[in-house]
């Protein structure tokens, strides 16, 4: 009770500022799928400390109503996949990251502008 009589006035100080950091979060605006998660977390336990409920589907629906504008059609295959669980889009997002960035490394090293590839029957 000491430690709630403390610190109550807290919650009337910091909730405006997180309901203002979640309605600004969008996935688009961070460079990694890694960097959104820790952001997205990390405004989610601070809610949880003021006393906000938030849900799988709030989580869900965050991250796909702020993709990529140029990526609506992932957005919708995404959404039709059926996610249930937050855990389960994250990890098929860091998933295509880490293979996106796999087949850039792959094409800078090697261009395929620059030189033939071997003849077979040479």
């Amino acid at each position: 009770q000491n430690l709630n009589d403390r610190f109550e006035h807290l919650k009337a100080v910091v909730l405006p500022k997180i309901l203002n950091d979640w309605s600004q979060l969008r996935f688009q605006d961070v460079k990694t799928v890694s960097k959104h998660n820790s952001t997205l977390f990390k405004i989610v336990s601070q809610l949880k400390m003021c006393g906000e409920v938030i849900t799988e589907n709030m989580l869900l629906e965050k991250t796909y109503r702020t993709f990529y504008a140029s990526n609506v059609l992932l957005q919708q295959q995404y959404r039709l996949h059926g996610f249930k669980k937050y855990r389960e889009i994250i990890g098929s997002l860091l998933i295509a990251e880490q293979n996106n960035e796999l087949l850039l490394q792959n094409h800078d090293n090697r261009l395929t502008s620059l030189s033939p590839l071997p003849e077979v029957n040479a």
